[in-house]
Formats: C-alpha cells, sequence, structure tokens
C-alpha cells in the first residue's frame, strides 16, 4: 500500500464526476487516501488536480490556483442548469446579433464581480445541497458571491454560439458566466461545452488520461 504524497493532473473525461475519477484512481493505484481540487461537471472535461495520500493535505492550496477555461455559450436558450443538458425554461429570437456588442458585454464581467451560483450546484444552503432541493421541484435562492475574472478572450463568433478563454479565480461558475452574458445582451444564454485547459501551471496538454494512470500502477510498484 502506497504512503508517499502522489499528485496527479489528469484529463477528466466526458460524463464523468470529479468523484468518479477520484474513487477509479483510489482503485488503480491502490492509495487509502485520494481526492481533488476543484470540482469540474460531469458534462465538463479538462484538468482536474487529483491529491493522494499525503498529498491530500495540499488541497487548499490548489483550489485557490487561477483556472483557465474554453467555453462554448449558446444563445437564445435559457435552462434550469444553466447549461444545455437542463430543462429548458425559455427560448428566445436572437435580435440584433452583433459581435461587437457581444465583446462590449464580456468586457463588463472582467474583474471583481459578483456572481449568483446555478441552482443546480452543490453548494450547500442550511445544510443540504442545492441540487437536492432542485429536484424535489424547489427554487433555491443562493447568495451571490465575489469573484474575480482576470481576463475573457472572445474566440469565435457563429451565430447562435461564441466561444471564449476565461482565467478566473476560485469558486467562478461559468454556466454563471453563460446565463448572465445572456441576460445581459437579451438573448437568453447557456453554457454549450466547457473544457478547464489549466489549473494555476498544470494545462491539458500535460494532463495524464486515465489509460495513463493505469499504466503507472507497475511503474509505482517496481
Amino acid at each position: 500500500m502506497p504512503h508517499s504524497a502522489l499528485l496527479l493532473s489528469v484529463f477528466k473525461p466526458p460524463d464523468w464526476t470529479s468523484f468518479d475519477v477520484v474513487r477509479k484512481i483510489r482503485s488503480l493505484l491502490c492509495y487509502k487516501k485520494v481526492g481533488h481540487a476543484g470540482t469540474l461537471d460531469p458534462a465538463a472535461t479538462g484538468v482536474l488536480i487529483v491529491l493522494c495520500g499525503a498529498a491530500t493535505k495540499w488541497a487548499g492550496d490548489f483550489e485557490n490556483l487561477e483556472k483557465e477555461y474554453q467555453a462554448t455559450i449558446r444563445f437564445g436558450v435559457e435552462t434550469v442548469t444553466d447549461d444545455t443538458t437542463g430543462d429548458i425554461l425559455k427560448e428566445s429570437q436572437i435580435q440584433d446579433w452583433s459581435p461587437q456588442a457581444i465583446e462590449r458585454a464580456l468586457s463588463e464581467f472582467e474583474g471583481d464581480i459578483l456572481q449568483v451560483p446555478p441552482i443546480v450546484s452543490a453548494i450547500k444552503l442550511k445544510g443540504e445541497r442545492s441540487y437536492r432541493k432542485v429536484r424535489r421541484g424547489e427554487t433555491p435562492e443562493l447568495p451571490a458571491r465575489r469573484v474575480r475574472i482576470s481576463q475573457i478572450e472572445l474566440l469565435r463568433v457563429e451565430h447562435p454560439q461564441i466561444e471564449i478563454r476565461v482565467r478566473c479565480s476560485k469558486g467562478t461558475y461559468i454556466r454563471s458566466l453563460a446565463r448572465d452574458l445572456g441576460q445581459r445582451l437579451g438573448w437568453g444564454g447557456a453554457l454549450a461545452s466547457l473544457i478547464r485547459t489549466a489549473v494555476g501551471r498544470y494545462r491539458t496538454e500535460d494532463a495524464l488520461t486515465l489509460e495513463r494512470v493505469a499504466h503507472m500502477r507497475a511503474e509505482l510498484a517496481a
């Protein structure tokens, strides 16, 4: 049984929860203590920092690192989850489509902002996860939180979607950014896809696949 500290930058595949990845690595590498530093939604992919053994005590340090995301936002739709996997609440016609208006609106979200998290999230209200309340048909009211978006770059504009790159602080929800941007433009918006491209200096191009982690088991035992 390993006892050393091990840090892994893992590429989370789509349709896996962050805990699914933790559970898989715990099984593959036979560590008793395994955790992650910063949840990714199941539909999202990208860098997930996984900490094994004594390294789990570093979780807070890695959670505080700046994150980078590449996101696709679809306009003209609002959903209960603030992404396109959720039930549709409203569909709207996109009037006066303008890349210039999109860029101006994006710039208003840079810096320190107050952001309301998605109601379908793991945030606790009176000791209960918000998403559990939603499953019961409730509409919880989550308080706004201060986050920092240090940079937003518009990468691609193709009606009715855009692609952006975002650098941001711990606690920033890109689903909320998609929702709020859509509301600011008057079109409605939801997150269509998300890749976490970096956590601090750890980037997707260097992240390990789960297949590569499986091969590490023999290497660690040697």
